[in-house]
């Protein structure tokens, strides 16, 4: 054999993985997200600045369009997230409460975050179907909460939805397609 034949290892080469738009902890990779997921991310890191640091709106506003990738969300769904979620967090907070097992104070700020741009969604954003809310707050949660956050997010979540968006709930229910 020469210098320059090539030689082959000696092991074959693993099979190709199947691209799935997924990463191996199950979350979505950046480039399968839309713009309304990615303005959900950053509504999130946002909340996250509010609740943590107590920062003000515009400061934490101003911050976060700043981010790199920024340009990929859907801004006015972010701006409607962050200032909504900030401006009715007491009755957000009311409506999640009683579907806690635990004190508000012991909830991470990131699964409160979450809950309440789920609760948000289902009262403001009616375009948005229940189930993509509960399925996208999920996701949001695994990516950036706690080992099980994402089941807390999901019980809390499903137990609103039919309170706050009752008539899709209830069709979904009748047509056999409701996960709760």
């Amino acid at each position: 054999m020469s210098e320059n034949t090539p030689t082959t290892p000696s092991s074959p080469r693993p099979p190709k993985q199947a691209r799935t738009g997924l990463k191996s902890t199950g979350t979505r990779k950046a480039a399968s997200k839309s713009n309304r997921s990615r303005a959900r991310e950053f509504a999130l890191q946002a909340l996250y600045q509010h609740l943590v640091g107590g920062n003000d709106a515009h400061a934490i506003d101003a911050f976060t369009r700043d981010l790199a990738g920024f340009h990929k969300a859907d801004s006015v769904h972010y701006d409607a997230l962050l200032h909504g979620c900030i401006a009715t967090a007491v009755e957000m907070d009311q409506l999640i409460t009683p579907l806690l097992d635990r004190k508000m104070a012991e909830i991470s700020p990131i699964e409160r975050a979450t809950m309440w741009i789920g609760v948000y969604e289902f009262q403001h954003c009616l375009d948005v179907p229940w189930r993509v809310v509960l399925n996208e707050c999920i996701e949001l949660a695994k990516e950036f909460g706690g080992t099980d956050g994402h089941k807390y997010v999901n019980a809390v979540l499903n137990g609103l939805a039919p309170k706050l968006r009752a008539m899709e709930v209830a069709a979904d229910k009748a047509a056999g397609t409701a996960n709760a």
